[in-house]
């Protein structure tokens, strides 16, 4: 399938890139390209909740939890692997249309939209150039000034693999 617009596309050659997130893998591998840090399986993003004075002590009377899991669907859970910011957005567009073909289609369109997505919840951004990736992308990292347990209560595959 021809990517219609692609090369005249303002993200084209920019590099989409996960931002100081805890993150994992969990549960089986799913359809992926066959490329580096790609697994499939399920992503989950881990986020510290922030309680305000009243907020913490509700919270700590019914003993909520204080972090909040995000996992993610299948095709965010690959298109989150592939911006590793190594791949620039026309890249990552070849890969998730040679994925998941029509199921993704219009693959620039719904890419970008993904992306948009983790740029909302703060969590992934674009850079010119891969060189200015200053920051930790792998799983498993807790972001400076978060508290969240090193240990979870889940099944969390945490492995640094080549391409992450």
């Amino acid at each position: 399938m021809e990517l219609t617009d692609l090369e005249h596309h303002p993200l084209a050659e920019k590099y989409p890139v996960r931002l100081p997130v805890w993150w994992c893998r969990t549960g089986e591998a799913g359809p992926h390209p066959d490329v580096d840090g790609v697994t499939g399986k399920t992503i989950v993003l881990r986020f510290e909740k922030t309680f305000g004075r009243i907020e913490r002590f509700f919270a700590k009377l019914m003993k909520a939890p204080r972090e909040l899991r995000r996992p993610l669907l299948d095709k965010n859970s690959v298109l989150w692997e592939l911006c590793n910011g190594q791949r620039t957005f026309s890249e990552i567009c070849h890969l998730m249309n040679d994925t998941f073909h029509e199921e993704v289609s219009p693959v620039v369109h719904r890419t970008h939209a993904g992306i948009n997505v983790f740029i909302g919840l703060n969590v992934m951004r674009f850079v010119d150039e891969k060189e200015n990736i200053q920051w930790n992308t792998k799983p498993g990292s807790i972001p400076r000034g978060q508290t969240l347990l090193e240990q979870v209560q889940f099944d969390a595959d945490l492995e640094i693999r080549e391409g992450d």
